[in-house]
């Protein structure tokens, strides 16, 4: 089914969002728009369900899944209350609802275990999107929901990139428009009084320090996750948000050296018969030539980047851009969040100049 939301719409929404409910409690799956990306949503507590969400997506059953909820009384049946400690309620108070995921000890027996990859923790998080919370407090249940998408592709900032995907795949999808903070939420877990970024998101390590300023955070590493471990959250182990096209990134200090590599790059490629694309910014795009130069935000606005690039890298796959170069941008606030995409999009491939 498919339900084109009008948030102004009150009764007619809400008779939508019942519909969709009722699926989400029968063990269907329901994509829905989220402050980040398009969330496929099944009820975390049906492992059948679960597994309808892995199967649509072709994701790996190692890589846990975040369960959304709508309200802070619902951690109790997923978490192991009495390990929440003053730092983990200053959070939630900053940061939820909002694109903050914690993870927490699991609660024995409230969640499928596929939720969790068999770890002994899950993530958590409250969404900040009305259509989203709607559906979370109509359907009654928490929520697991990656990304919307099939597993690998660019995340789902638009219905219409969820139906590209996975249309006849799921149950339904909500149409609540283009979502807002453009990359996934930041997952963070506190051990020992230090507080880890698993994985960088809408919410920045500046923001976190300022909520929580006595507190060591630990940045994300680089390096990939092996083979044989299980990731602590999403997006920490396979490629991610990749194009159909070979991309690279290409990153300096100097941004005239940083263009005249990319343009001499891509005019070889040109030569060798390859279709050729530019990821870049709106204060440079006008100084490329290539069959297709995007520009994705403003480095004077780095969130809008951030909103952007997904839908920039769907692109190039409908345009058939064989070969693509992508300029890196400064990893302060949320640019630690968009080049930790970027990486994982171009699969590691980094050129520094």
């Amino acid at each position: 089914m498919f339900w084109k939301v009008d948030r102004d719409s009150g009764k007619e929404m809400t008779v939508q969002l019942a519909e969709a409910a009722m699926l989400l409690r029968r063990g269907e799956t329901v994509a829905f728009p989220t402050e980040t990306v398009y969330g496929l949503g099944a009820d975390a507590t049906n492992t059948e369900a679960v597994q309808r969400i892995f199967k649509a997506k072709g994701r790996p059953s190692d890589n846990p899944l975040i369960v959304h909820i709508a309200d802070r009384d619902q951690l109790s049946d997923l978490v192991n209350t009495d390990s929440l400690t003053s730092e983990h309620r200053q959070l939630m108070d900053a940061f939820w609802p909002g694109p903050l995921t914690l993870v927490l000890p699991v609660q024995t027996g409230g969640i499928s275990s596929l939720v969790t990859a068999g770890l002994a923790t899950v993530g958590v998080r409250i969404p900040d999107h009305p259509v989203a919370l709607e559906l979370l407090r109509e359907a009654g249940l928490p929520i697991a929901a990656p990304s919307a998408n099939s597993s690998g592709r660019p995340s789902p900032t638009l219905a219409s990139h969820v139906w590209d995907d996975l249309e006849g795949r799921i149950g339904g999808i909500i149409d609540g428009g283009a979502t807002g903070v453009g990359v996934e939420s930041t997952v963070i877990q506190l051990v020992d009084g230090q507080l880890f970024i698993l994985r960088p998101g809408g919410v920045t390590a500046e923001q976190l320090q300022a909520a929580l300023p006595a507190i060591r955070i630990h940045e994300p590493e680089q390096e990939e996750v092996q083979d044989s471990e299980i990731p602590r959250a999403p997006g920490m182990k396979y490629t991610h948000y990749a194009p159909k096209g070979y991309m690279h990134i290409v990153q300096g200090d100097k941004s005239e050296a940083v263009m005249a590599w990319i343009q001499a790059d891509i005019h070889a490629a040109k030569a060798r018969g390859e279709s050729t694309g530019i990821l870049t910014f709106e204060e440079r795009a006008g100084a490329y030539e290539a069959d297709l130069v995007i520009a994705c935000g403003s480095l004077a606005q780095p969130e809008t980047i951030a909103q952007e690039l997904y839908g920039a890298l769907r692109r190039f796959d409908q345009e058939g851009i064989a070969y693509i170069a992508a300029e890196g941008c400064p990893e302060t606030g949320i640019g630690l969040a968009i080049m930790n995409r970027l990486r994982k999009a171009a699969g590691h491939r980094l050129v520094r100049v």
